[in-house]
C-alpha cells in the first residue's frame, strides 16, 4: 500500500461513515496507489454496474432479507458516490453539491411540509409535484412536454406507467378501471385480427407488412394492460416480475414430477404436460 493510499485510509477511520466512504473513493482513485479497476472507469463504464445494483436492491427488498437489503443500498450507495468522485476530478460538482441540489428540490416540491402549501392525499401530492416539475421546466426555457425528461432507456414497462402518469396529471385519463378493460378487449381484439391476416399473406413483403401490425397492436395491447395495472395501483413491472417467478417455480415443480417418473418432458403430449402443469399449481397452491 502506497503512503498516499495508507494516509486515505487512516483519515478515513477518523470520520463519520459517510465521510469515510467518500475518502475511500478519493482513495480508490488516487493515480498514487488507487485501485487500476477504478482507475478506468468514466460515467459511462458505471451505467450497466449501477443498473445491477438497482435490481439487486429490489431482489433483497423482495426477498425481505434485511441484512442484504442493507448491503445492496450501501453498494448502491457506492455508485453515487462514484459518480460524485468522477464529475468532482472534472471541475463539475461533488457529493456535497448532489446532497444539496436534492435536498433544495425536495423542499421545493413539498410545498405541503415546508411551506403554505396544502396535500390531503397522496394524489394530491403528486399532482402538485408534476405541477411544480412543469414549471421548473418552462423557467429552464428547456422542452416543457410533459414527456420532456421521461428516459429513454427505462424498461419497456415503466416507460410506458411514467408516460401515462403524466398524462394523468394534466387530465388525460381514464376515468375507472373499468373503461380501461374495455380498451384492453379492444386491443386484443385488434391483435386477434392481425394474426387472422397474417396466413392470408402471400409475398415476403405482405407478411413483414402484417407482421408489423401484429407487433404495433401486441404492443397497443401491452400499453393498456399497463394503464389496467396503473388503474388498479399496482406496479406492472413488480406484477410481470412475481408472475415470471410463480411460473418458473410451478414448470420446476413439473420438471421434478416428470422425473421422478421417469418421464422426459420433450418427449411428452401437450395434454400430458397439461395435467402435470395443473398437478404442480395443485401442489403449490
Amino acid at each position: 500500500m502506497s503512503d498516499v493510499a495508507e494516509n486515505d485510509q487512516n483519515t478515513a477511520t477518523e470520520l463519520s461513515q459517510m465521510q469515510r466512504l467518500l475518502a475511500i473513493m478519493a482513495a480508490l482513485r488516487n493515480p498514487e496507489g488507487g485501485c487500476p479497476w477504478d482507475l478506468e472507469q468514466t460515467m459511462e463504464s458505471l451505467i450497466p454496474h449501477t443498473i445491477e445494483e438497482a435490481y439487486e436492491v429490489a431482489a433483497a427488498i423482495q426477498a425481505g432479507d434485511s441484512e442484504a437489503i442493507r448491503d445492496e443500498l450501501g453498494d448502491l450507495l457506492f455508485q453515487v458516490v462514484f459518480y460524485a468522485r468522477l464529475a468532482e476530478e472534472s471541475g463539475d460538482y461533488d457529493f456535497d453539491s448532489i446532497a444539496g441540489a436534492v435536498s433544495d428540490k425536495l423542499v421545493r416540491r413539498h410545498p405541503h411540509v415546508f411551506g403554505d402549501g396544502q396535500a390531503d392525499d397522496a394524489s394530491e401530492v403528486l399532482r402538485q409535484w408534476e405541477q411544480i416539475k412543469r414549471q421548473e421546466r418552462a423557467e429552464k426555457a428547456t422542452d416543457t412536454s410533459v414527456f420532456a425528461d421521461v428516459p429513454q432507456n427505462l424498461p419497456s414497462l415503466l416507460q410506458a406507467l411514467k408516460i401515462q402518469k403524466r398524462c394523468a396529471a394534466v387530465g388525460f385519463d381514464w376515468d375507472n378501471a373499468e373503461q380501461v378493460i374495455g380498451k384492453v378487449h379492444e386491443e386484443l381484439d385488434e391483435v386477434a385480427v392481425e394474426l387472422e391476416a397474417l396466413p392470408q399473406a402471400q409475398l415476403n413483403d405482405e407478411q413483414a407488412a402484417v407482421q408489423d401490425c401484429i407487433e404495433d397492436e401486441i404492443g397497443d395491447l401491452l400499453f393498456a394492460v399497463v394503464n389496467l395495472a396503473r388503474h388498479a395501483k399496482v406496479n406492472p413491472e413488480t406484477a410481470l416480475g412475481r408472475a415470471n417467478q410463480k411460473f418458473m417455480r410451478r414448470f420446476r415443480r413439473v420438471e421434478h414430477i416428470a422425473a421422478a417418473q421417469q418421464r422426459e418432458l420433450a418427449n411428452e403430449p401437450l395434454h400430458e404436460l397439461e395435467l402435470l402443469w395443473q398437478q404442480a399449481k395443485q401442489e403449490l397452491s
